[in-house]
């Protein structure tokens, strides 16, 4: 048995982030991960947005670490060059019950610290955005887009310039609470069994798998975890788009966004489809949903513009039963006043906005471990 200081779980965009800034606080960090590179699930299947933070309720933890990430998050990319760029965001109303949710979010926006958010009437709304048809609209500048692979290769970069180690292929089949610390069983090719001072699980879709196959966990605090695939398509030829485009109608199957990569081609989505397991399977079924949902606020869009383009799943802790803004969607990050457990922390539900989040959460797990 290997003695460890600090493992961390999951070579995710949040994992590397939490490995850089313990690394770079002084402890000694082996990152575990399952795949045979970082960052092939949840982190390289989304949106690539840097969000504004205004889409939670203001007391939540995803508010406050999403406001700050993305401060973080611009900060980090200008000083070492990652490709990313502050396109904004526009919420459009496209029927007179609309209007009332972007009120809405004006509200959330002012409780959470985001003061830059401003009301798109009509006439001004056609000049930003010609293709889109809409009542109103709720703009927020500071809304941008990144390149989630640079950031995960910087983040690994800075993470083992400070000594800081990453082994693929070596997934956590289990372990134990013990009274010397926590110990953890590695895969791969050779396996072996690490007793650990310090463990972060942040495992993403399995981070509840992890907990749960640690022996004297205590089963009451691993949460349900809720699958939700969404679907991208792409938008054949050049976009129209200047801007990110989201609806304010919260319907699943026709609230879909507009969002941009930094080509500058258009995609859309994600749709909500709940999942047993991670299954990445595409499937056209919804596709005229897709057309009918874009086209309440982009009639032009053409008949065979959509091509098909790849599915995300976020471990949602809220399942179809929850309601929306309700307090179990927010991130649980829990540490030992949770739990119980010396030297552990579980992050459980770490899906949008955790990418933005990403170097805040990294700086939250820090303190929590009474790093300086």
């Amino acid at each position: 048995m290997h003695n460890i200081d600090c493992a961390v779980i999951g070579a995710g965009v949040v994992g590397l982030a939490i490995a850089r800034e313990l690394a770079l606080a002084g402890r000694e960090v082996l990152i575990l991960e399952a795949e045979q590179a970082f960052g092939t699930h949840t982190s390289s299947r989304n949106s690539e947005v840097i969000h504004a933070g205004i889409s939670y309720g203001a007391t939540s933890l995803k508010a406050r670490l999403c406001v700050q990430g993305k401060q973080a998050l611009y900060r980090y990319c200008e000083e070492r060059g990652i490709g990313h760029a502050r396109v904004g965001k526009l919420i459009v109303a496209s029927t007179p019950e609309d209007l009332t949710g972007l009120q809405g979010y004006l509200q959330r926006a002012e409780g959470a610290g985001v003061h830059d958010l401003r009301r798109v009437e009509q006439a001004e709304l056609r000049e930003m955005e010609p293709e889109v048809q809409a009542l109103a609209a709720v703009y927020s500048p500071s809304t941008g887009i990144i390149d989630s692979h640079g950031l995960m290769l910087t983040m690994l970069g800075d993470a083992e310039n400070a000594g800081a180690t990453l082994v693929t292929a070596s997934p956590v089949l289990g372990g134990a609470i013990t009274p010397d610390g926590i110990v953890l069983r590695v895969g791969g090719d050779e396996q072996t069994e690490l007793l650990c001072k310090t463990v972060i699980n942040s495992a993403g879709l399995w981070a509840t798998c992890v907990a749960q196959s640690l022996e004297n966990f205590p089963v009451s605090k691993v949460p349900a975890i809720h699958y939700a695939r969404g679907r991208y398509y792409t938008l054949s030829g050049p976009s129209p788009f200047r801007h990110l485009v989201y609806p304010v109608t919260r319907e699943a199957t026709l609230r879909v966004h507009v969002t941009l990569d930094l080509a500058k081609q258009a995609r859309f989505g994600p749709d909500l489809e709940w999942v047993d397991s991670v299954d990445y399977h595409f499937g056209q079924e919804r596709e005229a949903l897709f057309y009918a949902g874009i086209r309440r606020y982009f009639p032009g869009l053409p008949d065979g513009a959509l091509q098909p383009g790849y599915t995300g799943i976020r471990p949602r802790l809220a399942g179809p039963d929850a309601p929306l803004h309700s307090g179990a969607e927010d991130f649980r990050i829990e540490d030992e006043r949770s739990h119980g457990v010396p030297g552990l922390i579980n992050l459980f539900g770490i899906e949008s906005p955790g990418l933005t989040s990403s170097l805040a959460i990294g700086e939250y797990v820090r303190t929590l471990l009474g790093e300086r």
